[in-house]
């Protein structure tokens, strides 16, 4: 990491909505602290308003940095400690901001669900970024840090009541109110443009493994279809999110050194209810999934109001199975929408986080929660509505 820059942070992206979002939130939350920031994007004077309107100092500071001007991105690299960005699909505009904070050793985070690209990335940058300093981390929203950090904090308890982890684990999405951001809509129309263009990429999207390079697990269940869960007496249907967010909870479980097992099987789903009903359900949900992707959804910069972001939120439960039979349960829950109002502060928490209380980190490519652990999950509780309980 950079021991001194200019800035700490700079939110990159600040005019658009959710990074909006986040400028707001570090005003509102670390505007008397000292935190030193400032706000970048394609338009200074876009920008300015943003920063007229969220409440920040008039004297906070504005770069220019476009996603089409790598000379733009690498100038801005160069002022600052860590980049934090909203620009997606990322795959489309991220590549050569990857790039240049690997190479000068400045970190970086992002809203990533894009396991093709960020393994392109790994691939492409992570000799550079180790070499550098510069600690890479994907995926700092919704996908994926509640699932992440969740089975973390889950596998936390089962040492506690176990005296070991354990190697089978069930991530289920009991309740949630909002709307995925236009980003997640698009970053989900790339990645299929890709594979439609690029065959050979089909392999990797379906992997399991496709970021945990030279590891290759058990089989995971495919998560697919609707079904009844014996263990919670429940018809559970498939997560659109769960393409990502398993992928990263196994680069977790590799980059921590398979502390859940090299058999280790995760899988998410979420519930729909008991009975008849619960099925019917079920299946309402896979067609909903269907149009997430499809034209006429979300679009980027696009987003729900002050009032729909506050009433939204979200409730998931993680159910650990061990070999004997025994289970061991943790919910966490997010008090905003989260594809918005949650996203936008567990960004700006990992960034605080990596900032300022992992020096220890090396540089490399990581997940929040191999990187952060404990020490993120406090921020959160602390500052960004998130809790992780143990239950009963």
């Amino acid at each position: 990491m950079k021991r001194s820059a200019e800035f700490d942070i700079v939110v990159y992206g600040a005019s658009g909505f959710t990074g909006q979002l986040v400028a707001e939130y570090l005003v509102a939350q670390y505007g008397g602290s000292d935190l030193k920031w400032a706000m970048a994007g394609r338009n200074l004077d876009k920008l300015a308003s943003v920063r007229d309107a969220i409440g920040a100092p008039r004297d906070l500071p504005l770069i220019a940095a476009d996603a089409s001007d790598p000379a733009s991105l690498k100038a801005m690299v160069g002022r600052t400690a860590s980049v934090l960005t909203t620009v997606g699909p990322y795959q489309l505009y991220g590549s050569d901001l990857v790039a240049a904070c690997a190479a000068s050793g400045t970190d970086y985070l992002d809203l990533c669900g894009e396991p093709v690209w960020m393994r392109q990335m790994i691939d492409a940058h992570q000799t550079e970024a180790r070499k550098s300093g510069a600690r890479i981390v994907f995926s700092c929203g919704y996908d994926s840090l509640p699932f992440e950090l969740g089975v973390f904090f889950l596998q936390e308890a089962a040492k506690n009541q176990f005296g070991s982890p354990v190697a089978r684990v069930k991530g289920r999405v009991r309740k949630m109110k909002g709307t995925f951001s236009g980003g997640t809509a698009a970053s989900m129309k790339a990645i299929f443009a890709a594979a439609a263009k690029d065959p050979s990429l089909l392999p990797m999207l379906r992997d399991p493994f496709v970021l945990t390079p030279g590891f290759e697990g058990p089989k995971q269940p495919p998560g697919n279809k609707p079904l009844f869960d014996e263990d919670l007496g429940m018809w559970v249907a498939p997560f659109v999110m769960a393409n990502i967010n398993t992928r990263n909870v196994h680069r977790s479980n590799c980059l921590l050194g398979f502390p859940y097992s090299r058999d280790f099987v995760y899988d998410e789903m979420i519930v729909a209810g008991p009975k008849e009903t619960g099925e019917a359900i079920a299946k309402s949900i896979i067609a909903g999934n269907n149009k997430l992707g499809a034209q006429g959804g979300p679009k980027p910069g696009e987003g729900p109001s002050k009032q729909e972001r506050e009433a939204g939120h979200y409730d998931l439960l993680f159910v650990g199975i061990a070999p004997d039979g025994r289970q061991v349960k943790a919910a966490v829950t997010g008090d905003r929408d989260p594809g918005y109002g949650s996203t936008s502060k567990m960004i700006a928490e990992c960034a605080i986080c990596l900032r300022r209380d992992t020096p220890d980190v090396a540089g490399g490519f990581w997940t929040p929660g191999a990187a952060m652990g404990n020490r993120l999950i406090k921020r959160l509780v602390d500052h960004a509505g998130l809790t992780f309980a143990v239950e009963a």
